[in-house]
């Protein structure tokens, strides 16, 4: 009969293939535009990996529902946390989409789909045993919208063909980030910096136990589940100008500006651009530390080269770069908002609470074989078995504690340490 989990899959994916491939087809609208990249990298401790795939498919044997997906993931303490996220992080993600979702609903589900992948990876690599940490850049894009969801330091930056530079993630580290300090100690953790004989404190803000730089990670066992794996998650809609992406670890952040990063492979096809990235903080810092770069040129389709150099002044356009959606709006504003190459801004959210990331269901989240399903794992539990997400929470006063979603024990047991409501991290030996 196979398992609940293999059950549950074939249960959602009940949607005939011609039928989603209609609706695929009703739903482009415009041509897409093409995706070029490239990836340089100079190591210095071997702890840095990366995934570039331009062939997934929210439609499986749908040419058209294609999307790419590029991530780094910066590791600590070892290779192994980075290595298992590179190798489950994707699925674990895919996962947690319904199945027989139209396109915009698709990229409607992707930013919660992305905190549940997230969680349940950290969550599995912790079973392991092992120590190590990793950071988690993780950006997925699908024709003119790009999602970006990430945990540590690692960045990604978007420079729009007008020259306008935003970064589309947050920095977790302790040392530049005063409202992740101030959750870690009210979790239960510690920060402060290392202290040396005398009393005399140096180096950065570190969360202790463990003496981790950064709030936010996949793993670290040893430190402590106040460290959470939940992302910050950005969504934007590029106009048909398209963009450049410059996706790289702390290596590269360390030595330049996200500018200055834009600046000094502006011109370049994606492949040279990724070099010259990593050949700038070479000369600025030297290999301290594992760098890795990868660049994604969203090219509209009638272009062959990305644009070469930005207007001298740009301020008012930097000032106007992010629009929030408005549906009121939308429609009359989709041409103006092409023609200047303004970037629409669909959804962002930084919160470490899953109440809040995971959000509400109407459904409950039951699922067609009459069982209900855990949020963040995606198994089957018995109704009496869930757990909403908002019970107990003190953050979700809206919510009902009988609402959904739903999370089985063990992953409700996560949640509870990672809010600091129960001990918290495995004693290693």
């Amino acid at each position: 009969m196979g398992s609940r989990e293999e059950r549950h899959r074939l249960n959602h994916d009940l949607v005939p293939l011609a039928a989603l491939i209609s609706r695929e087809l009703r739903n482009e609208k415009m041509e897409k535009p093409t995706i070029r990249y490239g990836c340089a990298a100079q190591s210095k401790k071997g702890e840095d990996y990366f995934l570039m795939r331009t062939d997934c498919q929210r439609v499986q044997g749908n040419p058209s529902s294609s999307f790419s997906v590029f991530a780094i993931f910066d590791g600590h303490n070892g290779t192994a946390a980075a290595v298992f996220s590179k190798d489950h992080l994707l699925n674990h993600v895919l996962s947690a989409i319904p199945r027989g979702l139209g396109r915009d609903e698709w990229l409607h589900a992707l930013p919660r789909a992305l905190v549940a992948g997230f969680v349940k990876t950290d969550k599995e690599f912790q079973r392991k045993g092992q120590t190590s940490g990793t950071t988690a850049t993780f950006v997925i894009v699908d024709g003119w919208t790009v999602t970006v969801a990430s945990v540590g330091d690692s960045r990604c930056i978007l420079e729009t063909q007008g020259g306008a530079v935003s970064e589309l993630t947050v920095d977790h580290r302790l040392e530049e980030n005063a409202e992740e300090r101030e959750r870690v100690t009210a979790s239960g953790g510690e920060v402060g910096r290392l202290s040396i004989c005398g009393g005399t404190e140096i180096g950065p803000l570190r969360c202790w136990p463990g003496g981790l730089c950064l709030s936010r990670s996949i793993g670290d066992m040893d430190v402590g589940e106040f460290i959470v794996p939940i992302p910050y998650v950005k969504q934007v809609k590029l106009s048909t100008g398209g963009g450049r992406l410059i996706i790289a670890s702390d290596g590269i952040w360390d030595a330049v500006s996200s500018d200055m990063a834009a600046k000094s492979c502006r011109g370049l096809p994606a492949e040279l651009a990724a070099r010259q990235v990593v050949k700038e903080a070479l000369r600025t810092r030297g290999l301290k530390d594992d760098t890795t770069c990868i660049v994604v040129d969203i090219i509209p389709p009638d272009n062959t080269v990305q644009p070469a150099t930005p207007p001298k002044k740009y301020n008012k356009l930097q000032s106007l770069f992010f629009r929030r959606k408005s549906p009121k709006s939308a429609a009359k504003q989709s041409k103006k908002l092409s023609a200047v190459g303004i970037v629409e801004e669909l959804f962002e959210e930084g919160s470490a609470m899953l109440a809040e990331r995971l959000g509400s269901e109407d459904s409950n989240g039951a699922s067609m074989s009459g069982l209900f399903i855990c949020a963040v794992c995606q198994v089957d539990i018995a109704a009496t078995e869930g757990i909403s997400v908002h019970a107990g929470s003190i953050f979700s006063t809206s919510s009902k504690p009988w609402q959904g979603p739903f999370l089985c024990a063990d992953c409700c047991d996560k949640k509870d340490a990672m809010e600091g409501k129960r001990p918290s991290g495995v004693k290693v030996t």
